[in-house]
């Protein structure tokens, strides 16, 4: 990327430092503001808007406007910024556009603000004050220099021109980065979801902090009633508000607007792993599970196995209450605030630049509000639309849907003389030990559920849940999980073919029911455990 160069024009009051501040604070563009150039030049002089316009005169004259191509190319050169964006506020003569045009060429954008004279007359009016002394009236700032005069001349040489009356400052920002192409002009295929595909604990975790490295930016969706565990030596550790992947990249991580919000929890993960505002990015929109939330779902603790954090509660909350002047969102908690900002603004930078992003889904489409067995379901969708909507990325910027499925379904435990909810084929762990041959004291340690801390209910795998979960999420890939439980010698294995027969079998057959390919395959719960087969 060479340098670009956006030079903006127009009467005073027009809403030029506006646009350029809100330039650099949402897109990093570096500003260089004319008025300070002088003002460096003249110290003495250059008090008061007066002297200002006659020193740029003066300028203009002995340089035949050239003194702005002149700061611009220093400007860019001291500070190494040739690949960055560079804002020129303003430029008032064509002479000076045409310099700056003749050094760099199709790198430049000139944008014109108009508003009529009443409108800039009443906004000069309320002028704050500046660092000069202001004059006593619009009409003197134009009568009083033949340049101000004749501002509107830049409009006809402009490449856009944008009139600021009619729009606030917002929306002349959005009109004038789309014009530039910092929002970029292409709607690029740059996320990519992770879901999973039966009751959750699919290991999930596992398979994102493996896919972490590659991504710049990941979001995390839910809830802290979903954990997901990653690898860590000597003990793994359990995300329930973080991406999984911020222990194994540098990425930005991103909680979006739909996600239910733990403070204490997030703030322990935060601290355990050594996140600070600069990389966690929490949308102000985001819900905050409150005491009342939690003690709220007690009676679903035992009716249906809830995990019984609040989140559903919340969820309701943010519905029922919404007659309230008061909401419990991240932007009214204060332990949040240093990290609250909105999440499509990160998103919309990472589009641009062409980064890449990954999308943690929670739980099991089998627990969806909508496509699960209700009433033994969460109180999300846990679908990848529904991961998509909590997130706010548009379904046209996925690539590639990965859905996890564990060789054996599981669920939790059902508290007594209730349940948590069919299960298709239910066996015991005896059993899959027998056929494992992984002994049974590890397999009753692992399988706790992460939050719940209960013991894990275990099935068949479920061929028809597998289609249906097919059908709701369209994966390109599947990534399959606990390989090791069809025998405990696929630990070992390290490439596709070192699987034990069965277990290729087994794989070839998700393959056709789900009409994708099986990338990843997951051996054992190791550093070097997955068995990457994807091609991209």
């Amino acid at each position: 990327m060479q340098v670009q160069i956006i030079l903006i024009s127009g009467a005073v009051a027009s809403g030029k430092s506006t646009l350029s501040k809100g330039l650099s604070d949402r897109f990093g563009v570096r500003v260089l503001k004319t008025k300070e150039i002088i003002q460096h030049r003249f110290p003495r002089a250059a008090s008061e808007r007066r002297e200002l316009q006659r020193l740029g005169d003066e300028l203009d004259k002995k340089t035949h406007g050239l003194w702005i191509r002149d700061e611009v190319t220093r400007f860019i050169n001291e500070r190494g910024l040739e690949e960055s964006i560079v804002a020129v506020d303003a430029v008032r003569k064509p002479e000076q556009v045409d310099g700056v045009r003749r050094a760099y060429g199709p790198r430049v954008f000139h944008i014109h603000l108009t508003a009529p004279d009443s409108e800039l007359a009443t906004r000069y009016a309320h002028r704050k004050g500046s660092v000069e002394r202001e004059l006593a009236s619009y009409d003197a700032v134009r009568t009083g220099s033949k340049t101000e005069k004749r501002i509107n001349q830049l409009e006809g040489i402009a490449d856009v021109v944008i009139a600021t009356d009619r729009c606030d400052s917002s929306d002349v920002l959005v009109r004038a980065a789309s014009h530039v192409g910092l929002f970029g002009r292409q709607q690029d295929q740059l996320v990519d979801v992770v879901v999973g595909g039966q009751f959750g604990s699919e290991g999930k975790g596992h398979i994102c902090s493996f896919l972490a490295p590659e991504y710049d930016a990941l979001v995390r969706v839910g809830g802290p009633n979903a954990g997901h565990k990653v690898f860590q030596d000597p003990e793994p550790y359990t995300h329930r508000q973080l991406p999984s992947g911020t222990l194994f990249s540098n990425a930005k991580l991103l909680i979006g607007p739909g996600a239910v919000i733990d403070v204490d929890t997030l703030m322990k993960e935060t601290a355990d792993c050594d996140v600070d505002a600069s990389r966690l990015s929490i949308d102000p929109q985001a819900m905050v599970i409150t005491k009342q939330d939690k003690a709220s779902e007690a009676k679903l603790v035992e009716a249906i196995g809830s995990t019984g954090q609040g989140v559903g509660a919340a969820a309701a909350r943010r519905i029922t209450d919404r007659v309230k002047a008061k909401h419990t969102l991240a932007r009214d908690n204060a332990r949040l605030a240093p990290f609250c900002r909105p999440i499509a603004n990160e998103l919309e930078e990472a589009f641009a630049k062409k980064r890449r992003v990954l999308v943690e889904g929670t739980q099991g489409s089998g627990l969806s509000i909508y496509h699960g067995i209700y009433p033994y379901v969460t109180s999300r969708d846990t679908t990848v639309a529904g991961c998509l909507a909590e997130a706010g990325i548009s379904p046209t910027r996925v690539r590639k849907v990965v859905m996890v499925c564990r060789s054996y379904v599981i669920r939790v435990k059902s508290p007594a003389e209730s349940t948590s909810g069919p299960l298709k084929g239910e066996l015991s762990w005896q059993d899959i030990s027998e056929r494992s041959g992984i002994p049974i004291e590890e397999l009753q340690t692992v399988e706790m559920g992460s939050v719940s801390q209960k013991q894990r209910r275990v099935g068949e795998f479920d061929w028809v849940q597998l289609r249906r979960a097919a059908l709701l999420n369209a994966p390109t890939d599947i990534a399959l999980t606990f390989a090791d439980y069809i025998d405990r010698t696929n630990s070992e294995a390290r490439r596709f073919e070192q699987l034990t027969p069965p277990t290729i079998r087994f794989t070839e057959e998700i393959e056709h029911v789900a009409a994708a390919p099986v990338s990843l395959i997951s051996t054992r719960f190791h550093w070097k455990s997955i068995i990457d087969r994807r091609a991209w």
